[in-house]
């Protein structure tokens, strides 16, 4: 091949990450979660909670969904890594996936500001948020075959750095143009485009459809660019599941290996409820509007695209390891931070009334979250691949989805548990700081360079 087809079918495998970005951007982080969570957050309200208990109980609802989403993904990712290696086609289950989120994301557009249409918009969301997760764990796979060990690095933090800078960019479109404030006015002060109500919230709620349509735009340079190099084969249900066991059988003896997937098992985990709560973090605890929360998403944004970019470098000459280890580092001092800041302290120290420090400091937060959860990823990924037999590369992200997903029930279930028993969305994020430490502690075991053969 070419190095102009090398390029071109490397940028055509960066556009899925740029296709995707915005169903965790603006559907997990900025937009829909913090408008989900001030819409039940009233429900309960209205339902005889007092205001504490309905933001709890808000909380809570998102995160019980989410755990049985991350569950769903974790049982099933392995098996269609598998079968996709058996029968090598990765392509088909990518297309069929990718169809089925862009349809859940468009439903998004039901939940209204009374709270109806709350259960179908939460059932679309997570729905599509596990065949969006599928489809990419299978597009990862397609990472060993983008270059040589010594380019992978680079290449994943481009891709990474890439899928960001969609997200930023679909976040500035829908906060100049769609999400209203208070005031039923965008950020640049205009009503929603095409005469959507503000005070319906349609402004907001068109964040569905708009998911939906950038998702299925942006795939065609994907779809067009990006082809499997094995030919189909045939596989049966039996042969795939023996071949899984006697990967499984493989990696317990394979120390380096065993324990990065359970590391990334737990820092994984941790990441993801980050990324999840942020924005309802910032509407409960902080009652910023979508406005803020979208404004606090491009700053996360940017830092994550550009800090990608530069870990993807630092990858290239240093290996992932030292750049998982100065993430994870950077995140366990931003979640200490949050367990310790309110409205009205900032740990024991008492803040006055209208005071911008919270504010500017969960600001900065959001940058350190984005930029070190970019460069976390990427290098995960990274050095995935260093522990990836160059013939079963599905299987192995299989693999290190469930691994990704194979605890996800753990740091949402303890953030309701933590949240419920404290009745303080701060201290719902105190098992974080342990899932972090935990995969901390495990990488000691894992090698720089992986444990395969160049």
């Amino acid at each position: 091949m070419s190095d102009v087809a090398c390029k071109r079918r490397i940028w055509g495998w960066a556009f899925y990450d740029w296709a995707q970005q915005p169903y965790a951007t603006l559907g997990l982080t900025f937009i829909f979660a913090p408008y989900f969570a001030a819409v039940a957050a009233q429900w309960f309200l209205a339902h005889g909670q007092a205001d504490q208990a309905a933001r709890a109980s808000a909380q809570s609802l998102w995160s019980s969904a989410q755990t049985i989403a991350g569950l769903a993904i974790a049982f099933t990712a392995p098996f269609l890594g598998a079968w996709a290696d058996s029968t090598g086609r990765k392509m088909p289950w990518i297309r069929g996936f990718t169809a089925i989120a862009i349809v859940c994301a468009a439903g998004l557009w039901v939940l209204q500001p009374d709270g109806t249409g709350m259960v179908i918009a939460l059932l679309a969301f997570w729905t599509g948020y596990v065949f969006a997760e599928s489809a990419f764990n299978l597009n990862n796979a397609l990472l060993p075959s983008m270059g040589g060990r010594e380019e992978i690095g680079r290449i994943s933090g481009m891709s990474t750095a890439f899928g960001y800078w969609g997200g930023v960019l679909s976040l500035f479109i829908m906060l100049l143009f769609f999400a209203e404030n208070e005031t039923g006015r965008t950020l640049i002060g205009l009503a929603p485009l095409f005469g959507l109500d503000p005070e319906a919230r349609e402004g907001t709620r068109f964040v569905g459809p708009f998911i939906a349509l950038w998702y299925a735009l942006f795939t065609i340079p994907y779809f067009l660019r990006v082809r499997e190099d094995s030919q189909a084969r045939t596989a049966t249900l039996r042969g795939t599941f023996g071949d899984l066991k006697s990967t499984l059988r493989a990696i317990s003896k394979r120390r380096s290996c065993l324990n990065f997937l359970v590391a990334s098992m737990f820092y994984r985990d941790a990441l993801t409820a980050l990324y999840s709560y942020g924005g309802i973090y910032a509407t409960l605890v902080l009652d910023w509007t979508i406005i803020q929360i979208g404004v606090f998403g491009i700053i996360a944004a940017i830092a994550a695209a550009l800090l990608s970019w530069l870990g993807g470098i630092a990858d290239q000459r240093l290996g992932p390891k030292p750049v998982i280890l100065t993430a994870i580092w950077s995140l366990i001092i931003v979640c200490t931070i949050i367990v310790g800041m309110s409205r009205e302290h900032m740990f024991w120290i008492a803040l006055p009334e209208g005071s911008l420090i919270p504010d500017i400091t969960f600001f900065i937060c959001g940058a350190i979250i984005g930029g070190a959860g970019g460069a976390l990823y990427s290098a995960s990924r990274s050095l995935m691949v260093r522990h990836t037999h160059p013939d079963r590369p599905a299987e192995a992200f299989g693999l290190f989805a469930l691994t990704g997903k194979a605890t996800a029930f753990l740091a949402p279930a303890l953030i309701t548990i933590c949240t419920l028993w404290t009745q303080s969305n701060q201290l719902g994020f105190l098992p974080v700081i342990a899932l972090f430490l935990l995969g901390l502690g495990l990488l000691k075991w894992v090698q720089p360079e992986g444990d395969m053969t160049a």
